[in-house]
């Protein structure tokens, strides 16, 4: 058996509970010996006196080890020794005022023996069983002598050989299982430290992370996904679970959850970029509140759960505003440094090549010189364009915050669009602001819808309402403008740049559109986002409609007036 020092707190813990038992289980066979073989006293055939004190005084050693073995817990091998040697002294004097071999006590031996052959190593174990066998053995080899009658010296020695043999196959028992527990506790104590590890890890990591059964019940989520959802009390704890599909501005990711869980296991996981919407909630399943809207970028893994248990998936949300922020900041604090050079060196020769492709065209006429004349000039204007832009970027206007009444803003917008680019007049479809006024400067307002409605130009079908205009108030009261076509969504991979200065996915864009359009909106006290979903951009078709369309840009307002 190994040495006590080498074993772990737990296994030693072990030892002096095992050692407080076998203290019980002493004291309640002193009793039921002085309780029962009483009987045998009064029938004579045995010393009553002195196998009532014997019992009465194995009773007071007893209960003296008991509170000896939970008060003092040191020196483990010295209290066990003496129990044992107490143990044998009391059953041999029992032994012998029942009669000896006959009376049949010598199976009480077997009680300390045991207890030794578990606890104590291999040779005191032994040399116990050496001192019960030489007390038996003398004991029968005295009655040769002092006694008439045949003693049972066979028996004795057939006794004295089984507790040898239970005290080495008790002990080896004993041993292994010793092992296997120090083994466990080791790695319950690794276990635990891992645990702990991780804990801490996935308690400062930045990045969110929620722990999903198969249905979209959130059974855990450390600190930074709270923070970033809005969670006042930690999913999981208490019986605290929800499902994502509970909270309305949750939805989002519900749905790319949906997506991803539904995919064949073969396909590449995937994620994508949601936004998720203020909200504030006191009552229910969720409680919380989200002040700012938040866009983050999903990634899903599956957890590698046993056959037969249920399943869990982990959810990792990154806030990319910062990063994109981040981003936008960095060139534009080299773009910045260019605005002047810009609008001075390169300004001037853009109308000079202007000006001389003029006078050019009037002397040439040729096919080929036309063309050449054309390609010179679209170039000219797609890097006057440009430049325009880039000194918009310069000018941080303060805004006008008149109210804009929606309900007369927009159909007049969508009139002089259409008229402006010779679309038919049903292409573009308007909802109903509920007589709502919005707090936007109108000028940034309308330069940021045409913006948006000339890229959903480039991608709608051009059928009816294939151009979705509508407001809509968000859960927190707040009005939202969304911007939708029936055209295809854009791909996660375009969205995580979307907003990017200089970013474009067409030949003759700029990148600058979208950018600007953002900065106006931030610049009036509001924010314009993508977000994925799945509705019909058919006027009256509802919330559930047929799903052609997979994405809108939603602009969020500050104030509603």
């Amino acid at each position: 058996m190994a040495s006590r020092l080498s074993l772990s707190a737990e296994s030693r813990s072990t030892f002096w509970r095992s050692l407080q038992t076998l203290t019980v289980t002493r004291i309640v066979i002193a009793f039921v010996l002085l309780l029962y073989l009483s009987i045998d006293v009064r029938r004579g055939r045995v010393d009553g006196t002195a196998y009532a004190e014997t019992c009465i005084a194995y009773v007071l050693a007893a209960l003296m080890f008991a509170v000896v073995a939970q008060r003092w817990r040191r020196r483990f091998l010295w209290q066990l020794s003496a129990q044992v040697l107490v143990d044998i002294v009391a059953i041999s004097l029992l032994y012998l005022a029942a009669g000896g071999m006959r009376s049949g006590l010598a199976l009480l031996y077997l009680f300390p023996l045991a207890g030794a052959a578990i606890l104590a190593p291999l040779v005191l174990a032994l040399f116990s069983a050496a001192l019960a066998t030489l007390f038996v053995l003398g004991e029968s080899t005295w009655g040769i002598f002092m006694r008439a009658d045949d003693p049972p010296l066979t028996q004795a020695g057939l006794t004295g050989a089984a507790f040898f043999a239970v005290v080495l196959v008790v002990n080896r028992l004993a041993a292994r299982l010793i092992k296997q527990e120090e083994l466990a506790a080791r790695h319950g104590a690794d276990l635990r430290i891992q645990q702990a590890i991780y804990r801490i890890v996935v308690d400062d990591v930045d990045d969110g992370i929620l722990v999903l059964g198969s249905d979209g019940t959130v059974f855990g989520g450390n600190p930074a996904a709270r923070r970033m959802l809005g969670l006042e009390t930690p999913p999981g704890e208490d019986g605290n679970t929800f499902r994502l599909t509970d909270l309305a501005a949750l939805e989002p990711v519900a749905q790319r959850f949906t997506d991803w869980a539904g995919r064949r296991m073969d396909a590449p996981a995937t994620g994508g970029f949601v936004t998720v919407k203020r909200w504030h909630e006191t009552d229910g399943p969720v409680r919380g509140r989200l002040d700012q809207p938040v866009h983050l970028k999903l990634r899903f893994a599956r957890v590698d759960t046993p056959q037969g248990t249920a399943e869990r998936s982990l959810v990792f949300l990154q806030d990319v505003s910062a990063i994109e922020n981040q981003a936008q900041q960095l060139k534009l604090a080299s773009m910045g440094r260019l605005t002047a050079s810009i609008a001075h060196e390169v300004r001037n020769p853009l109308s000079a090549i202007g000006h001389a492709t003029s006078l050019l065209a009037e002397d040439l006429h040729g096919p080929a010189e036309t063309r050449l004349l054309r390609i010179v000039n679209d170039n000219v204007a797609r890097v006057n364009r440009m430049v325009e832009d880039i000194l918009k970027l310069s000018r941080k206007v303060q805004p006008n915050g008149t109210p804009v009444a929606l309900d007369d803003f927009l159909p007049e917008l969508r009139a002089e669009f259409t008229e402006m680019h010779g679309m038919a007049g049903d292409i573009v479809w308007v909802g109903d602001a509920g007589g709502r006024s919005v707090r936007f400067d109108g000028l940034h307002l309308r330069e940021v819808l045409v913006n948006l409605l000339g890229n959903a130009i480039r991608y709608a079908s051009g059928k009816p309402a294939s151009i979705r205009v509508v407001p809509v108030p968000d859960a927190t009261g707040r009005m939202e403008l969304h911007v939708q076509d029936d055209g295809p969504g854009i791909t996660p991979e375009v969205r995580a740049h979307l907003f990017e200065p200089f970013y474009t996915t067409s030949s003759k864009g700029t990148g600058l559109g979208l950018y600007l359009a953002r900065e106006l909106c931030l610049n009036n006290g509001a924010m314009l986002d993508y977000e994925y979903r799945t509705e019909d951009v058919r006027p009256g078709a509802g919330a559930g409609g047929t799903g052609e369309a997979s994405g809108r840009f939603v602009i969020t307002f500050g104030a509603t007036i």
